[in-house]
This record gives C-alpha cells, sequence and structure tokens, in this order.
C-alpha cells in the first residue's frame, strides 16, 4: 500500500542523507584535505572530531532558536572545519577548499530512488519540493543533476529562509510554497529531530527516511520507493 495518506497534495524532500549524498563520504574528504595539509588523521578520529564540532555548533543554533543567514553558515562550517582539522598549519585553506569542494555537484550522487519517485509523484499530480538546511551552495550542486530539477521552482534553503530546520519558521516557507494545508503536505527526510520532528510539530505530514529501521518514528519508509508504493529495482 502507499505510504503517502489520500490527502497529500505536495511532498517535499530533504536534500543531504535523503536525495543526495557526499561521494567520496564527509569524513573521507576530510582526512584527504588534512593529509595533503600535513596532519595524518585516522579515520576514527576524524570521525570523532567532527561530531564534537558539528554537535557544538548545532547547539549554539539551537540557543539562538535556529536562526540563520549565508553568513552564519559559512561562519558555521569554518568552526567545524577548523575544530575537525586542529593541528594543520593553515586551517582556512583547508576550510576554502572543502566550502568549494562541496559546492560543486562532481562532489556529490543522487539516490538512486529519486527520479523514478518524483516522477511517479509529478505524474499523480503532486507538487514536489525541497527543503534543506544549507546555503546558497545547493543550488550549483542541484545545476548537475538534472533529474531533480522538478524540485528547483520549489527549494526550500535555510540560509535564505533565515531559519534551520526544525524551526517553525522553515517548515511555515515550505507549506507556502506548497500551496495547500500544512497537513496536506508530507516531508520526507532522514534526521529524526531536524526532518522528522520538525515537520511533524509544525503539522506537516513527516516521515523518516530509514534504510536500516528506526523506531523512534511512526512514520517510517526503507528508501524512497516506499513512498508511491513501488519498491525500487
Amino acid at each position: 500500500m502507499p505510504t503517502l495518506r489520500p490527502d497529500v497534495r505536495a511532498v517535499f524532500f530533504d536534500a543531504v542523507g535523503t536525495l543526495i549524498f557526499p561521494n567520496p563520504s564527509a569524513l573521507v574528504v576530510y582526512a584527504d584535505v588534512a593529509r595533503r595539509a600535513g596532519l595524518d588523521l585516522a579515520p576514527d578520529e576524524v570521525r570523532r572530531r567532527f561530531v564534537a564540532a558539528y554537535r557544538t555548533q548545532e547547539n549554539a543554533d539551537r540557543a539562538a532558536g535556529w536562526a540563520t543567514s549565508e553568513d552564519r553558515e559559512r561562519t558555521r562550517w569554518h568552526a567545524i572545519v577548523c575544530e575537525t582539522l586542529a593541528g594543520v598549519p593553515d586551517p582556512g585553506a583547508c576550510f576554502a577548499a572543502l566550502y568549494d569542494h562541496f559546492a560543486g555537484p562532481a562532489a556529490w550522487t543522487v539516490n538512486p530512488h529519486a527520479a523514478p519517485t518524483i516522477t511517479k509523484l509529478t505524474e499523480r499530480g503532486l507538487v514536489v519540493g525541497l527543503g534543506s538546511n544549507y546555503d546558497a551552495r545547493l543550488l550549483s550542486v542541484l545545476d548537475g543533476f538534472p533529474e531533480l530539477d522538478p524540485l528547483r521552482e520549489r527549494t526550500v534553503v535555510s540560509a535564505a529562509v533565515g531559519f534551520r530546520k526544525p524551526a517553525a519558521e522553515f517548515f511555515a516557507e515550505v507549506v507556502r510554497l506548497a500551496g495547500c494545508d500544512a497537513r496536506q503536505v508530507a516531508f520526507v527526510g532522514d534526521d529524526v529531530e531536524n526532518d522528522y520532528e520538525g515537520a511533524r510539530a509544525a503539522g506537516l505530514d513527516a516521515i523518516l527516511l530509514a534504510p536500516r529501521g528506526n523506531f523512534d518514528a511512526k512514520r517510517v519508509v526503507n528508501e524512497l520507493g516506499d513512498l508511491i508504493g513501488e519498491r525500487g529495482a
């Protein structure tokens, strides 16, 4: 049976971790940049440092009511890179290299189930869109993936909205672009707090993408094809 409720008129997707994935992984890229800068870090150490730095910035944004901007996103990622790669001779240069790397489509790959799922949804007359905690770089990334073009007209980027998920203000912009009531908008993402709980609190039909299963959410799909009642090949 299709996962989408019959009253749903629009489906918005999270970007990173749902539709697009870093390729190679962010940890591999960070370790490579550090190595070329003269610092050899084991993958486990890169992961430990990155997680700690990321949590610090998440806590700062939470304390600020999830407010953001292009400047805040750049500052945020600068802090994460500098903490993760502490010990490199020129952390500013490492940050610039990583910031530019993730601004292009060559750094990313698309979920193989994305294109057929989006096509089926649009064929059924549903509005489709994208809602991401990112900055203007996301638009450059999307330029490299024509299969995601149907989402481009209704792309919500946190730095442009001024608030990050899980803020209600972010999801209010999603609903505005969807052009229907919040309860008629399904939001699909892989993050429990930002995508699932945030969308639920804003009154949307939240659906968690959890390939390995997740019992923290009542509405779960293992892959995008489940949204339309068809498993991907």
